[in-house]
């Protein structure tokens, strides 16, 4: 019998940790609560864990540090999953800079979170662990570009800020990861948007030439992002990793 994915579940609130807990444990995880940082390391000392819903305010060390100090020590490949009260998207940028996964604001709909510890976990394994990538450098270098992948913006040779869009950010971070390799469309929807492809679904088409138009990259030439017939698209030019976008 295939052994139920294992949540841990870190939140001050002792009525949320027993209703997540119940919720997740009905869909078919195993779930662990946790009250603060302490507890949650202990946890994870304890037993494999395969995602982590961590709370933003907590008691001691809050979320955001919590999450950091995960990702600088802990097990890089566990996902993470973060909760807040706050609507502030400085919090959600944050946390994701500080290595988390996708960002839930509450009060939220179990269904949703069910969803999309869901979608993080096949996106999570849609690439062999070999392939995960690991921390984000502070620039990615490639051809006449550098991404900016804490501003999240493009620099051209000549000093041109290029903005992408959340959904162009997350395409190209796919691509700088992972580069000289063949993507399918499948991999590429569920890695940058979580859900599966559907047959007439032409999203991922229609985002890769939005991030050509970016990039400058002709479709019928490209020098960057080239089409595999029947297989899907691969990034063609090396990818040098900086300390700084200079």
């Amino acid at each position: 019998m295939e052994r139920p994915d294992h949540i841990l579940v870190v939140d001050d609130d002792p009525e949320l940790r027993e209703l997540l807990t119940a919720y997740l444990t009905k869909n078919g995880f195993k779930v662990t609560a946790a009250a603060d940082g302490r507890h949650m390391h202990a946890a994870l000392a304890a037993v494999p864990v395969d995602l982590i819903v961590l709370d933003v305010m907590l008691p001691g060390e809050d979320g955001l540090v919590l999450c950091r100090d995960l990702r600088a020590k802990g097990p890089k490949a566990v996902p993470i999953l973060m909760l807040t009260a706050r609507s502030d998207e400085t919090d959600r940028i944050v946390g994701l800079e500080m290595g988390a996964d996708d960002y839930l604001i509450k009060p939220f709909a179990a269904r949703e979170l069910l969803a999309r510890i869901r979608a993080v976990l096949r996106r999570t394994r849609m690439l062999p662990p070999n392939l995960q990538p690991a921390e984000p450098p502070r620039a990615l270098a490639f051809g006449e570009w550098v991404l900016d992948t804490t501003a999240r913006h493009l620099i051209d040779t000549a000093g041109t800020m290029v903005s992408l869009s959340g959904a162009e950010y997350r395409l190209l971070r796919v691509f700088l990861d992972h580069p000289q390799r063949v993507l399918s469309r499948d991999q590429l929807l569920s890695l940058t948007q979580g859900r599966e492809l559907d047959v007439f679904d032409r999203s991922v088409d229609l985002l890769v030439s939005r991030l050509r138009q970016r990039l400058r990259d002709e479709a019928h030439e490209p020098r960057y992002i080239k089409t595999v017939r029947s297989e899907g698209y691969v990034f063609s030019a090396a990818v040098e990793a900086r300390g700084d976008v200079r």
